[in-house]
């Protein structure tokens, strides 16, 4: 893994051997963007996915879907700054924005790990779809 800053991005980029593929099957792709891969984090919020034919997007990690999807043009890892204050660390709106979460209220915000992410990423985003599905 690979994390650091590019101007005002904070961007994470996922070992395409291993890391990427745990990624992609742990924030359940398939769920939401079928045939789409995750390569990495950018600013905390989005996920950079890539898909079947290689073109790079980013989607929000909640809710993740076919119309929020982005062209992002994928910069270098050899261009990031680290920063060791967020090494390891994503973060995260506890409640998201997408269900009215502030993103200036700090009791909103909290430092998680990278498993934790995916967790809550996952938990919200069945959250997002049950709700759709209801009608809600």
């Amino acid at each position: 893994m690979l994390e650091g800053w590019i101007g005002d991005d904070y961007l994470i980029f996922f070992d395409p051997s291993d890391e990427a593929p745990l990624a992609t099957d742990q924030y359940r792709m398939d769920d939401a963007l079928p045939g789409f891969s995750v390569v990495g984090l950018r600013g905390w919020d989005d996920l950079i996915v890539v898909d079947e034919s290689g073109a790079t997007h980013t989607t929000p990690s909640v809710p993740i879907g076919p119309e929020w999807l982005a062209e992002y043009e994928l910069p270098t890892p050899d261009a990031l700054e680290p920063d060791a204050r967020f090494t390891g660390r994503i973060k995260w709106y506890v409640k998201p924005l997408e269900f009215g979460g502030s993103p200036s209220d700090d009791e909103n915000i909290a430092w998680i790990t990278h498993a934790e992410h995916r967790e809550l990423v996952r938990f919200w985003n069945n959250t997002y779809r049950h709700l759709e599905r209801d009608g809600a």
